[in-house]
C-alpha cells in the first residue's frame, strides 16, 4: 500500500496541534483549573508541558517519521530482532480507540448545546431550567445516542477523502476558525465587570494553593491535553519530509495548544466571575455553568452559539487526528482501501462508543467509582491515568534505551533537517529522570484517584470475578 503525504508543513502543524488541541483544552483545562486553585495550577501546567510534554511530543514523532508507519507498525520496523517492543502498539492502538468510545459522546453533547443556542432554545430560560438541559440530555438516550453518531460518522466521512484532500484540508480551515473564534471571545470577556477578578484568580499564580493533588493534577493534565503516549502524534511525524527538526516542529505545536489553553480560561474566567458561577464547578463548569452565562449575557444567544462552535471545533480536531491513527492501524494491517476502511471502523467505533453514551440513562446503574460517576468516568480513567502516563514511559524507554532503538538513533532523527536541535547534553535528564517522573505520576495519580473509590472498583468489578 503506497503510503500518504501530507501536502504542506503547515498542515502537518495544524494537524498535529488539533490532535492536542480538544476537549482537553477547552474542556478539561478550565474546570481543572478552577478545581485547583487558579493560578498556581496554570503555572505547574506550563512548567510541565515543557519538562514532560516536549520531550515525549519529540520521541513520538520521531518514531513515526523513522518508521514511516502507524503506532502499531512503527516498533516493527525499528526494534532490533526478538525484541517485544511492538506489543506497546497495539496496546497504543486500544487506547485510541478507547479515548474514542468517551469523547465522541462529549464532542456530542458539544453539538447539542451549540444546536440549543442557534435554535435560540437558551433564550431567556431560567438558571433553573438551564441547569436541568444538561442532565435531561444525559438521561436522553436518543440525544446521547444521536449526537455521538452524527460526531462518528462526519469524522469519517471527512476521512474517507484523500489525506490532503479531506483530512489536511478540512482541519486548515477548521484550526484558522477556532482560532479566529477563540480571539473574538476572549476579547469580549475583557468588557465583563468580573473581567480582572477573573483574570487576577487566573494569571496570578497563588503559591500557597499548591500541593500534591495540584501537582499531580497539572501532571496528568500536562500528558492528557497532548494526547502523548498512545501514538496519536507519531501518526503524524510518519506522514511529513526530514526538512525540519523535530524539536522545532514540536514547539510550534505545543505553543499552539498552549495559546488555545490559556485563551480558553480568559473566555471563561472573567464570565464566571462576572455571572457570580463557581470557577471549579467541575465537568459541568462548561455546559451548565456556562449556559447560564450566556442566557444572563446580553446578545447571549449569539456568543453562546460562538462559544459552542469554536468548543466543537477544538473537539473535532482531536476526534478527526485520533480516526485518522486508528485508521492508519486498520488499513497498514488488512490492506484495505482508504473507503472500505473508514465504513468498517465508523460501524465499529459506533457500537463501542454506545456504552458511554448510555451510561448515564440506560446503563446509569453501573458504577465503576463512586456512585456519581458513569462508565465514562472508568474509560477516562483508564486512558488518562494509565495509558498515557504509561505509553509516553514505555517511549522514552525505547528511544533512550541500547535494549531499544538507541539514544543516538533517536538524536539523529530528532535533529534532521533546519532547526532547533535536542543536544546531546539531555541524554542523562531523557535517560534517567524523565522516566523517573512519569513513574511518579502514574503511581501518585493511581494513589489518589479517589482512593475510596478504588475500593469500589475491587468490589463491584473484580471481586465478582472470584465468586
Amino acid at each position: 500500500m503506497e503510503r500518504e503525504k501530507l501536502g504542506s508543513r503547515l498542515g502537518f502543524i495544524l494537524l498535529s496541534a488539533g490532535c492536542a488541541i480538544g476537549c482537553g483544552n477547552v474542556w478539561k483545562f478550565p474546570w481543572m483549573c478552577g478545581q485547583y486553585g487558579g493560578g498556581a495550577f496554570v503555572l505547574l501546567y506550563l512548567i510541565f508541558l515543557v519538562i514532560l510534554g516536549l520531550p515525549v511530543m519529540i520521541m513520538e514523532f520521531s518514531v513515526g517519521r523513522a518508521s514511516r508507519a502507524s503506532v502499531i507498525k512503527s516498533y516493527q520496523n525499528l526494534e532490533k530482532p526478538n525484541q517485544k517492543w511492538h506489543y506497546h502498539g497495539k496496546a497504543a492502538f486500544l487506547g485510541n480507540v478507547l479515548l474514542m468510545m468517551f469523547y465522541t459522546s462529549v464532542a456530542g453533547w458539544i453539538l447539542y448545546y451549540f444546536i440549543k443556542f442557534v435554535k435560540g432554545d437558551m433564550t431567556g430560560i431560567t438558571d433553573t431550567a438551564s441547569s436541568q438541559l444538561f442532565g435531561n440530555m444525559l438521561s436522553d438516550t436518543s440525544v446521547m445516542v444521536i449526537f455521538m453518531a452524527i460526531v462518528v460518522v462526519l469524522g469519517f466521512l471527512v476521512l474517507c477523502f484523500s489525506l490532503q484532500k479531506g483530512l489536511e484540508k478540512i482541519t486548515k480551515y477548521m484550526m484558522v476558525l477556532l482560532l479566529i473564534l477563540m480571539v473574538v471571545l476572549a476579547v469580549r470577556g475583557f468588557w465583563l465587570d468580573g473581567a480582572s477578578e477573573g483574570l487576577s484568580f487566573y494569571l496570578k499564580p497563588d503559591l500557597s494553593k499548591i500541593d500534591g493533588s495540584v501537582v499531580v493534577g497539572a501532571m496528568n493534565q500536562a500528558f492528557f491535553t497532548l494526547s502523548l503516549g498512545i501514538g496519536s502524534m507519531a501518526i503524524f511525524g510518519s506522514y511529513i519530509d526530514k526538512n525540519r527538526t523535530l524539536m522545532g516542529e514540536s514547539i510550534n505545536i505545543l505553543a499552539l495548544d498552549t495559546f488555545v489553553a490559556i485563551v480558553a480560561g480568559l473566555i471563561i474566567f472573567p464570565a464566571c466571575f462576572t455571572f457570580d458561577v463557581e470557577a471549579g464547578a467541575g465537568p459541568s463548569l462548561l455546559f451548565e455553568s456556562m449556559a447560564k452565562v450566556f442566557n444572563s449575557m446580553a446578545g447571549g444567544r449569539i456568543w453562546g452559539s460562538l462559544f459552542f462552535l469554536f468548543m466543537f471545533f477544538a473537539a473535532m480536531s482531536t476526534v478527526l487526528a485520533v480516526f485518522e491513527n486508528i485508521l492508519a492501524c486498520v488499513r497498514e494491517i488488512t490492506g484495505w482501501k482508504r473507503i472500505k476502511a473508514c465504513i468498517i471502523c465508523c460501524i465499529g467505533i459506533l457500537i463501542l462508543a454506545i456504552p458511554c453514551a448510555l451510561g448515564y440513562n440506560v446503563l446509569s446503574n453501573m458504577h465503576p467509582f463512586d456512585s456519581n460517576s458513569a462508565i465514562l468516568d472508568l474509560e477516562d480513567f483508564l486512558v488518562s491515568y494509565c495509558l498515557l502516563p504509561l505509553g509516553s514511559l514505555v517511549y522514552v524507554l525505547f528511544c533512550t534505551s541500547k535494549k531499544g532503538w538507541g539514544f543516538d538513533n533517536f538524536l539523529a532523527e530528532a535533529n534532521t533537517g533546519k532547526g532547533p536541535k535536542v543536544g546531546a547534553w539531555l541524554r542523562p535528564y531523557l535517560t534517567y529522570v524523565l522516566p523517573l517522573i512519569i513513574i511518579f505520576i502514574f503511581i501518585v495519580g493511581i494513589v489518589t484517584f479517589k482512593f475510596a473509590d478504588n475500593f469500589t472498583i475491587l468490589n463491584n468489578w473484580i471481586m465478582p470475578l472470584f465468586k
